[in-house]
């Protein structure tokens, strides 16, 4: 299978191949998506076989508003309905009571619950728009690895294996939507971020948990990203806690670090061994992904070290990524 690059103007040509029970990646402002028809289950089931993907790990429905969650939604409480005004479209995705009967189980691995989420990206709303239907929107990359945070992420790790890619550039936020399940009481974040319990709380005038726990051997998640490694290069990854540890790391030419641009210019480092992650938590947040992909395409690599943030809530989005890629590995000296 030849994988086509789609351009804007081009996006008639996607929403046909999504019809058809093709796949397509799309962009948001998170990570790239890997979308197919949501309500077409082969085409749901194909997705799994791309990534290499669990299939008790479901799938998060990606749409273009309020009026097409009432389609496939149980029931949308009014919570939910403040979330939508405050922050859709946007980094944020709201499990509900799934209506029977509307979703394959590929969808929602069995669940009685769905995900869904609106992108704030005028490129994937557009399709789906066109499409006049839901798409799942997993991250579009393989299984395990870093998730994808330009077209050409996408390409090396599926090229091949599905019919397109919408190129929407370089993603805005870095990190996948705050997940936040509507279904409990208290709710809870599910996942965390850019849009943090502490927003989610002040939205909705009462307190929203965050979920620190993952699910027991053999129960299904409730969401995406709770259960199964995630966000991994080949090489093995440490988390670094304090700026001022760079200077005891065992540096050789095998060594890569990733860090905000004050404690790189302080590294004797080749420029192949080292990548920027900016000034600050927000532009680490967005080019954390690309860091650890950076890094697992130079053979010579063979460990990576990541700065940590330690800034409360603000970073949990940051850690959570990092620590599972890290599998929880903290430079000691």
């Amino acid at each position: 299978m030849k994988t086509k690059i789609f351009k804007q103007a081009e996006i008639d040509q996607a929403v046909e191949l999504l019809k058809n029970g093709e796949l397509v990646a799309f962009p948001t402002e998170t990570v790239y998506g890997l979308g197919a028809l949501a309500t077409n289950e082969q085409a749901v089931k194909n997705v799994y076989l791309a990534k290499g993907r669990p299939s008790d790990n479901p799938l998060i429905v990606t749409v273009n508003g309020l009026e097409m969650v009432k389609e496939y939604a149980l029931e949308i409480p009014e919570d939910a309905q403040k979330l939508v005004k405050k922050f859709w479209p946007g980094p944020l995705t709201m499990l509900l009571k799934v209506k029977p009967g509307t979703l394959p189980n590929a969808v929602t691995g069995g669940l009685k619950t769905v995900a869904f989420r609106n992108p704030d990206d005028q490129l994937t709303n557009e399709l789906i728009t066109k499409l006049g239907k839901p798409i799942v929107g997993p991250s579009a990359n393989t299984s395990t690895k870093p998730s994808p945070t330009t077209c050409e992420h996408v390409y090396h790790d599926l090229q091949g294996k599905i019919a397109g890619i919408i190129d929407g550039g370089e993603t805005k936020v870095g990190l996948e939507s705050t997940i936040i399940d509507l279904t409990v009481d208290p709710y809870v974040v599910l996942r965390p971020g850019r849009i943090t319990s502490h927003e989610l709380s002040a939205c909705l005038g009462k307190d929203v948990l965050l979920n620190r726990g993952k699910p027991a051997d053999g129960e299904i998640p409730k969401a995406p990203g709770m259960k199964y490694r995630h966000y991994a290069p080949s090489c093995p990854v440490w988390i670094v806690d304090k700026p001022a540890d760079f200077e005891k790391l065992p540096l050789s030419a095998e060594v890569g670090v990733a860090a905000c641009s004050d404690i790189l210019s302080k590294l004797d480092l080749a420029d192949s061994q080292i990548y920027d992650l900016g000034k600050n938590l927000e532009s680490a947040d967005q080019h954390l992904f690309a860091s650890l992909r950076y890094f697992d395409q130079n053979s010579e690599i063979k460990k990576i070290f990541v700065q940590g943030f330690d800034q409360g809530e603000a970073s949990y989005a940051y850690m959570n990524r990092l620590n599972k890629a890290a599998s929880g590995q903290h430079f000691k000296k």
